[in-house]
């Protein structure tokens, strides 16, 4: 069977930076149904990979494929907009109509805003980072394009949202390609991994689940290879020793091929090291962290009256804990934080710190970094060449190293960084700090995954204590001891555990049994109640239908369980890829069954609250 032809692909690609080649002859392609990511170290150009893809970039070289007639939207890292004008009419702008002047652009771009909860009326100067995110995401889906490339669109949003387009996701027919840190997002919705590596790009079938199994698996044999390409060039280095001259031009071939052994070995040697991440632990301090009674916020609304931040709400935090705080933007994650570290004073109640708090603050606007100073100053403001860290003198350049920056890096702007560098350059300077209480905001955002593990190791062995504020479920999970949510309405609620237990507890209390389920309704929007001189119950027809679907959810539950366990089998694929197609398309029309069952099930269940409601008001 022929593979299927790419909706858009790149042929024998070259983009450089300058004198930096950052791929070279890189070849690839999307087909109708991908749903993909592309995983790689910061700095590796999966951006840059983007751009080109989605025809923002130039090539240096090669050549960039699309089918005729494909539309292809893109969804930017750092979204910019036009000064002026309306988050309404730049969304309609996508559809190439005027918002105010067409009735049906009008309404497909109220429907969508709705969905991502953005005010078509906001003016794009005012709007924050996740709803500037959220309106240029907006924008992309709008149009229904047949190849949709996003780049990092989790970022800044909170979870509610995430989940949200986690859910619209889903359901995209055409082919996907996104490049995010959220390891929960990828696992959830990807079943293809790109992984871009050293100015090429490997494919593996299967969704970022498999991505650590799989690539320790090709270094492993490529740590092999190495082996045995060094002793080949010691061979051939012995052999070189002994003289060309006799035989010159018969010797001149394996001379040439010395210098391209030599060649390949330099390219395995340059690879990118490993990120050295470690903190400081200051000494001192009692067991007592933080102790909040009864606190209270509220600031004052548009409406001439008080909107309710955090009503009555009361924790202790011992040392050692590590705390998650989550909640939707704009809830007052930020203002419970500076409460809690004394930057805030509380409308009502009180907050005592412990003694010999050293903090240290994890900005994720990054607010503290000068995009016109150096790096070499950000680390050392005072001048010199050198900082002190975890008691020993370093010089910037080497500590620099330790986060993955070049040398030529340490004299360059800070402006010049990606935001993943920028964020690895604020931890510098936070992990050279001693201290005994960290304070993380977003820390996660941009950071390409094998730092993350390493952050996520370093944090786990931190004797202190830490406040993480943080939508990266994956992360939650594997790092906190308990979870703050606040909730919005003044309600905060502390929990034991991470993420999943959050969930967990949050399901039993609303009686729910399926949690994703609550979610979605709750993202739904309301339907016009019937009048009271309508039916009274559902027709019979609709509720043997709602009673039998529980049922059916569970039974195509069931079978996606199966089938995702034999495609999990490595020798499937090699041993008979036509049933392995067969199996994944079916995998496929599972998913969609699901999705269709899950919705149904929803409608009806609003159907009969509607008309309980009615009975009762009667």
């Amino acid at each position: 069977m022929a593979p299927p032809v790419p909706l858009l692909a790149l042929h024998e690609a070259k983009v450089a930076f300058g004198q930096r080649p950052l791929f070279n002859s890189l070849s690839m392609g999307l087909s109708r149904g991908d749903r993909a990511c592309l995983v790689g170290r910061n700095g590796s150009g999966k951006s840059t990979l983007l751009k080109v893809l989605a025809g923002v970039l130039e090539l240096d070289g090669g050549s960039r494929f699309v089918q005729p007639g494909i539309t292809v939207a893109y969804l930017p890292q750092d979204p910019h907009f036009e000064p002026g004008g309306s988050v309404a009419d730049h969304v309609a702008a996508g559809l190439g109509a005027d918002h105010s002047d067409d009735p049906m652009t009008r309404h497909q771009v109220d429907a969508i805003l709705a969905r991502l909860n953005l005010d078509g009326a906001r003016q794009l100067a005012e709007l924050s980072g996740g709803e500037g995110r959220r309106c240029a995401l907006a924008r992309a889906l709008i149009i229904e394009p047949d190849v949709l490339l996003l780049d990092e669109p989790t970022n800044h949003l909170d979870l509610p949202t995430i989940e949200w387009i986690e859910d619209e996701l889903a359901r995209f027919k055409g082919a996907l390609l996104v490049i995010s840190h959220d390891r929960t997002f990828l696992n959830n919705l990807t079943r293809n991994t790109l992984w871009l590596d050293r100015g090429r790009v490997q494919r593996l079938d299967k969704s970022f689940a498999h991505f650590e199994d799989w690539s320790q698996e090709l270094l492993d044999r490529e740590a092999q290879e190495q082996h045995r390409l060094d002793r080949q060039i010691h061979r051939e280095e012995k052999w070189l020793l002994r003289g060309v001259t006799a035989r010159r031009k018969r010797n001149e071939g394996r001379l040439a091929r010395l210098q391209d052994l030599r060649a390949k070995r330099r390219d395995w040697l340059s690879a990118p090291g490993t990120a050295k991440l470690a903190v400081d632990t200051a000494a001192g301090g009692g067991d007592l962290v933080i102790e909040a009674k009864e606190i209270s916020k509220s600031f004052p609304n548009n409406a001439g009256g008080d909107k309710k931040i955090i009503e009555n709400f009361s924790t202790r935090i011992k040392r050692g804990e590590r705390i998650g705080i989550l909640g939707p933007n704009g809830a007052g994650k930020s203002t419970l934080v500076k409460m809690l570290i004394g930057k805030l004073a509380p409308d009502g109640g009180s907050v005592k710190l412990g003694t010999n708090l050293k903090p240290v603050y994890f900005d994720q606007r990054r607010e503290s970094l000068d995009p016109e100073t150096t790096l070499w100053r950000s680390l050392a403001p005072d001048g010199g060449d050198s900082i002190m860290v975890q008691g020993v003198q370093r010089h910037v350049v080497a500590y620099l190293r330790d986060f993955l920056f070049e040398d030529d890096q340490a004299r360059q702007p800070v402006r010049t960084l990606s935001g993943g560098e920028k964020n690895r350059l604020l931890l510098s300077r936070l992990f050279a700090n001693p201290s005994n209480l960290i304070v993380l905001d977003e820390p996660t955002n941009d950071l390409d995954m094998e730092t993350l593990d390493l952050l996520l190791d370093v944090l786990d062995n931190y004797k202190g204590t830490l406040l993480l504020v943080s939508h990266d479920r994956d992360f939650l999970d594997r790092l906190v001891t308990s979870i703050i949510a606040v909730e919005g309405e003044g309600e905060v609620q502390e929990y034991v555990g991470g993420y999943s237990d959050y969930l967990a507890k949050r399901a039993s209390e609303t009686g729910k049994e399926r949690a994703p389920l609550v979610q979605a309704k709750a993202q739904r929007q309301d339907k016009p109640e019937r009048s009271k001189g309508g039916a009274r119950k559902l027709s019979y027809k609709d509720q043997r239908e709602l009673d039998a679907l529980p049922g059916k959810m569970e039974k195509i539950s069931t079978r996606m369980a199966e089938l995702e366990t034999a495609l999990n089998d490595p020798k499937l694929y090699e041993g008979d890829p036509k049933a392995f197609s067969s199996l994944a398309a079916e995998l496929d029309a599972a998913r969609n069954e699901l999705n269709a069952a899950e919705e149904r099930w929803l409608e009806l269940e609003e159907q009969q609250e509607a008309l309980s409601s009615n009975r009762t008001a009667d």
